[in-house]
């Protein structure tokens, strides 16, 4: 498996549209092959931005990879950077291999 995460150190008056453009987006992550979830964070706000995260998980990196290379995501990323600022520089990429999952019993999470 293979996790691919943006950092994005968002404007805190430019948070909610953020959030906003996220959540409202057309997604096309679930049309690929290998791939497994994604989740949106939201983290600490500090004295000039608010930390958010993109987490995508995959079932490896060559499926990451391929997204990359895609039409989906040629679609997804079409108008990146075309309105205005809404964090302070880009993206930070970091990507993982998984070593190790652990999961909870399912009664802990029902």
């Amino acid at each position: 498996m293979f996790v691919a995460s943006n950092r994005f150190r968002v404007i805190p008056e430019e948070a909610a549209a953020f959030e906003a453009a996220w959540l409202g987006r057309e997604s096309h992550l679930h049309e690929l092959d290998g791939f497994v979830a994604f989740h949106l964070l939201k983290g600490p706000a500090v004295e000039d931005y608010v930390l958010y995260s993109s987490w995508t998980l995959w079932a490896s990196k060559a499926h990451f990879e391929g997204w990359t290379r895609s039409e989906q995501f040629r679609r997804a990323h079409a108008g990146a950077g075309q309105s205005k600022p809404m964090t302070r520089g880009g993206p930070q990429f970091e990507g993982f291999e998984v070593l190790q999952t652990i999961g909870a019993h399912p009664a802990a999470v029902g």
